[in-house]
């Protein structure tokens, strides 16, 4: 709780971290109940596999070895009070439609039990890593089986957004992008530190390799450029948008209101703050052009007026 509080307290220019996402070990629903307490945003656990049997090999001792504890997590989460809630699988590890169908029950199961499914979905798969080379393992999944596989998640969850990080290529983003990931990372690190300072070869504590390796504003360039809108948005979680309330409003259609300003809002934060020049001018650009298309009136005139403050140094609007 101690390291969550530290984060948030962190400021940066203009900026600041206003929501942690967490991604920890199966714990208690007390545990959980503590991560609620100190503000967290989604609550995230892979399950690996859902093959009982491989994964009991694939963890033949310690705490992460009790399959049903690992897999009911996300139901004590909940319990918890965490109302979002991230899945996911390891592609590769087991043969890819079992887990598939593995992570639609878990879907189906949570909006059934806890009455409502998770907020995220991610689909990393086997990728190179040290020691790890994915030819070596008989179930890695293809580009195309992985394009398949996120088109087929938007289609069964249409509500739920997906993740695909920096494991995959740009080429392989881009792609999957059009097919329906709604949330990507940038400028990723994943040694221990990474963030800090540069790691020699030799020390190398990567847990996997980095396919794309762009900045964070080289990723947002990317985005604008092929007309999508970078949103840096967390106001759902702080204004108690969550879990089933958040649900209610996506299925009606009325989150757009909240969503297509919030996230105009945010790059414009992002623009004004870190953005390189060509950057800021490309998002400039897609900001004027996504304001009109804001149905609501009143919404929209809203967000002109705090767009012009954020351009005065203004910051944190959100609806």
């Amino acid at each position: 709780m101690e390291s969550i509080k530290t984060i948030y307290s962190i400021k940066h220019k203009n900026g600041a971290i206003r929501r942690v996402n967490v991604n920890i070990a199966a714990t208690t629903v007390e545990n959980y109940r503590k991560l609620k307490e100190a503000g967290i945003g989604t609550y995230i656990l892979f399950q690996e596999t859902y093959n009982k049997k491989m994964y009991e090999e694939l963890h033949p001792t310690g705490p992460k070895h009790d399959y049903a504890y690992h897999t009911e997590a996300m139901d004590r989460a909940m319990e918890g009070e965490i109302d979002d809630v991230g899945i996911g699988v390891l592609f590769g590890l087991n043969m890819y439609r079992y887990d598939f169908v593995g992570l639609l029950m878990h879907a189906e199961h949570l909006e059934a039990a806890m009455g409502v499914g998770p907020h995220t979905i991610s689909v990393p798969r086997i990728r190179p890593a040290d020691d790890i080379d994915p030819e070596n393992f008989t179930n890695a999944i293809s580009d195309d089986i992985f394009a398949k596989i996120v088109t087929v998640l938007r289609i069964a969850v249409p509500y739920t957004g997906m993740i695909v990080s920096t494991r995959e290529s740009k080429k392989t983003r881009e792609r999957v992008l059009q097919l329906g990931v709604s949330q990507i990372s940038g400028g990723s690190r994943t040694s221990v530190g990474g963030y800090v300072e540069p790691e020699a070869e030799e020390d190398n504590s990567a847990q996997f390799d980095v396919s794309d390796t762009r900045t964070l504003d080289e990723v947002v360039n990317w985005l604008l450029s092929l007309g999508y809108i970078p949103s840096f948005c967390t106001a759902c979680y702080r204004e108690g948008r969550t879990g089933d309330r958040f649900m209610s409003l996506v299925k009606s259609g009325q989150i757009a209101n909240c969503c297509q300003p919030n996230a105009l809002m945010t790059l414009k934060e992002y623009l004004e703050d870190y953005a390189s020049a060509d950057t800021k001018a490309k998002g400039e650009a897609v900001i004027a052009r996504e304001i009109p298309r804001i149905t609501n009136a009143k919404v929209r005139a809203i967000a002109m007026e705090h767009l012009a403050e954020l351009k005065d140094g203004k910051r944190d609007f959100r609806f």
